[in-house]
């Protein structure tokens, strides 16, 4: 039986049989039975590899932290996660530095630390201000790789990719949809991400949205 630590575009964790490409955690959130008793402990959130210098975990394990799975990165930082500095280091770095450049940093400014990246991110999941940190935007002003949802149909993700959407599932994506540029949309990337992305930072994506992009 699947356990619930499969994460969607929403951040939500579900239950389902795919595991997806890419692993990760919020601190310890099951019991010691395996029962999901919180959505997140401590505020960094981070995207990992599944498989990094020969390491071996039992998923789970009481007073461990919670392993997470994601269908891609793409999914991972909609939902409000970002690259972790140990096991992608390379990508953390080049995510910090597209930060720093998304929020109008110079050059020789110094690249923001982990824990900063990691207060704002937190805001801007659980901030006040916005409904579970969610934010509207026209679709013309989205790069490749945001996760939005419909204003029409706010339960469903899909993934911005040229001039397409791609409906998101745990399995990959599928349903293409012309992108209408002018069309408003609810941005699920937390809004400092997306401006990374707008900078430069390139999440790494399931195969079956390039798959697609040759239909």
């Amino acid at each position: 039986m699947p356990r619930q630590n499969r994460v969607t575009p929403f951040g939500d964790l579900t239950a389902v049989p795919e595991r997806g490409t890419f692993m990760g955690n919020r601190g310890i959130l099951h019991d010691e039975r395996g029962r999901i008793r919180r959505a997140w402990q401590v505020k960094r959130w981070l995207v990992c590899v599944t498989e990094f210098r020969g390491r071996k975990r039992t998923v789970m394990t009481p007073n461990r932290y919670t392993e997470l799975f994601f269908l891609d990165e793409a999914t991972a930082l909609a939902a409000g996660h970002r690259p972790c500095a140990e096991c992608r280091h390379a990508r953390y770095i080049a995510f910090r530095k597209a930060w720093a450049k998304g929020r109008g940093d110079g050059d020789d400014s110094p690249k923001p630390s982990a824990d900063e990246m990691d207060n704002v991110l937190h805001s801007e999941r659980v901030g006040q201000d916005r409904s579970k940190g969610f934010f509207s935007s026209a679709l013309d002003h989205l790069p490749d790789g945001v996760l939005v949802a419909q204003l029409d149909l706010p339960e469903q993700a899909w993934l911005v990719l040229g001039d397409s959407l791609w409906r998101w599932s745990p399995a990959g994506y599928c349903d293409r949809m012309i992108r209408s540029k002018k069309t408003w949309v609810k941005v699920l990337t937390p809004k400092s991400t997306v401006a990374a992305i707008k900078a430069g930072y390139t999440p790494e994506l399931h195969p079956s949205a390039r798959a697609g992009q040759g239909q």
